[in-house]
């Protein structure tokens, strides 16, 4: 774990420099049009360049909400909690308002739904001590548990901001974080929503509350095209309760790498 730990390190103190983040402010309309606040950056790997909406937001730090099943998917696949992403997750029988969370899921299908009881069942069966060390392992956002196993990623404990979950799917695509590259593997693979001849398209979304109640939406992934990978996160934030985040946060994301002239097939 040590190497993993300098390794990680060196890239999170060496990514960001005045050379190579590019500030995009034009990005803005995107997210005016639905009158929220966000962020959005995003890493081409093959220049090394990121280009980053609201600097400031990028480094600050939010609870992850779902997209923290990465981790817990992750850590659970690794210390064997469950085998594979096909494995089911029995359902409580605690009926929810969302009806696909109401049943038996695999891995993958819980991942795809994000059902919330499932993953926090696959939490309690990690356990406390487990849990905590992968945290401290990853450097994973500010690495605050708070009291409950299963929704300190979900009750603003846990912080995490859009740069460091940049770092983070970078690290998954790649298969260089401290788990099993089957693993990494099979997480990758449940985090695809499109695959065609022109690109790839990968993500984890998440929704909660800030701690002053606002709504909060995230979508951290990759796009791919001609074999060039580019990761990106991001926020946004709305007073609005009634806000549609689902569609919201995946229409700015649609519109902003529409404009950066992805899904074309020449980036």
């Amino acid at each position: 774990m040590r190497n993993w730990i300098v390794l990680a390190s060196i890239w999170l103190l060496g990514s960001c420099t005045v050379n190579n983040v590019e500030e995009d402010d034009s990005l803005k309309v995107f997210f005016d049009e639905f009158n929220v606040d966000g962020t959005f950056a995003m890493f081409d790997n093959s220049r090394g360049q990121h280009v980053i909406y609201n600097l400031k937001r990028d480094t600050t730090r939010f609870m992850p909400a779902s997209t923290f099943k990465i981790v817990n998917a992750l850590i659970a696949l690794q210390t064997g909690r469950i085998t594979s992403d096909s494995s089911i997750i029995k359902w409580d029988g605690v009926v929810r308002d969302q009806a696909d969370w109401n049943k038996d899921l695999t891995l993958a299908e819980a991942f795809n739904v994000s059902s919330v009881p499932h993953f926090q069942q696959l939490a309690r069966s990690i356990g406390r001590d487990t849990m905590r060390a992968w945290l401290d392992s990853l450097s994973y956002g500010d690495e605050k548990m708070g009291p409950n196993i299963d929704s300190f990623w979900l009750d603003n404990s846990l912080k995490i901001s859009a740069d460091a979950q940049v770092w983070l799917v970078k690290m998954l695509y790649f298969k260089q974080l401290p788990f099993r590259a089957s693993v990494q593997e099979q997480v990758k693979r449940m985090m695809i929503k499109e695959n065609n001849t022109i690109y790839q398209l990968a993500y984890k979304t998440g929704w909660g509350k800030t701690d002053s109640g606002n709504e909060l939406g995230w979508i951290i992934g990759w796009i791919e095209e001609n074999r060039h990978v580019y990761f990106f996160a991001m926020n946004l934030e709305s007073s609005d309760h009634t806000i549609d985040m689902k569609r919201v946060r995946e229409k700015i994301l649609k519109n902003i790498l529409t404009k950066q002239g992805f899904f074309q097939g020449k980036m």
